[in-house]
């Protein structure tokens, strides 16, 4: 047996049935506390996590014989990649995990959006039988602007390609990305041509309250927003003035800067978020299926075994 692989939080068989086969030793304990992963890290090699808790400069101190550190989710943000890499740690995430996830969610977000499924929905349960004011839009021919061609973003385009309309995408990162599924534009064709306007990008220093009310000023076109990235990239108050200037006709959130209560409640702009009917929103959930909950695992245990070999 080689490695020795401490597991932190709850994962599909499919990551230690691989890792098994592989030859590759690990514990098991989806249980373990910070301070249980603190008491215990010297002894690994590897660390395998995915949100329970932040892997900062002070707990990567004390794992002082990590080789790598893998996260059964798509980015690193609760790692603090920097300093791991600064020790000779590898990062591993599994990106290709829950794409397929994300863009299927935020589509489905995107549709109800446009139809105005739930208060439809939920005036009929009240019942009320409007349909006019329930008279939804269509996608087709419509532009739908991608802020992040990576992972997430091509399998949202892929999954777009058959709603006839045209994909844009920009990536600060990247050039020549161009593909069957989205044509690469600057960031002045997407404020120009954007009917809808959805994010996949990190969370990183650059990003941080990158959507404010300066970054919406520039669109010419009233436009539905979705954001299934991370909730730190937006400034919520931001969103709720553009669309009462009528820059955003529907928004859609997956993230928020705060989640979970009931720290959510005590944001200022939470109320007034949660009184539109024009808002819809998830728990964190459009990379979570059951299908992904299997895929993060089995990326996660390919890559750690093509790395000890």
């Amino acid at each position: 047996m080689k490695t020795k692989i401490l597991i932190v939080d709850d994962a599909h068989a499919i990551l230690m049935q691989k890792l098994a086969v592989a030859g590759i030793s690990f514990d098991y304990k989806p249980d373990f506390t910070r301070a249980d992963a603190e008491q215990h890290i010297i002894h690994y090699s590897g660390l395998i996590i995915r949100s329970k808790f932040q892997v900062d400069q002070a707990f990567i101190d004390l794992a002082s014989n990590l080789t790598f550190i893998a996260r059964c989710g798509a980015g690193m943000d609760n790692i603090d990649e920097a300093y791991a890499e600064s020790k000779g740690i590898k990062l591993i995430s599994a990106n290709e995990g829950n794409r397929d996830a994300v863009g299927e969610h935020m589509i489905g977000m995107l549709l109800n959006l446009m139809n105005h499924l739930n208060r439809g929905n939920k005036e009929i349960k009240d019942g009320f039988w409007h349909r006019e004011p329930n008279r939804g839009y269509e996608l087709k021919g419509r532009t739908v602007a991608l802020i992040g061609y990576g992972n997430n973003g091509q399998a949202m385009a892929k999954k777009l390609s058959g709603f006839d309309v045209h994909v844009i995408a920009y990536d600060k990162y990247k050039t020549g990305f161009s593909d069957q599924y989205a044509t690469e534009v600057s960031m002045e064709e997407i404020v120009k041509k954007a009917d809808v306007l959805s994010f996949h990008i990190p969370l990183t220093k650059e990003t941080k309250g990158l959507i404010n009310d300066e970054y919406l000023y520039h669109f010419r076109k009233p436009l539905f927003f979705l954001m299934g990235a991370r909730g730190g990239i937006v400034q919520v108050p931001a969103v709720l003035k553009a669309m009462d200037e009528g820059k955003i006709i529907g928004a859609a959130f997956d993230v928020l800067p705060v989640e979970k209560f009931p720290a959510l409640a005590e944001q200022t702009w939470y109320t007034d978020l949660i009184k539109r009917d024009n808002v819809i929103l998830s728990p964190h959930i459009a990379g979570w299926t059951f299908e992904s909950y299997y895929k993060l695992s089995e990326v996660v245990a390919e890559k750690i075994i093509a790395l000890e070999n």
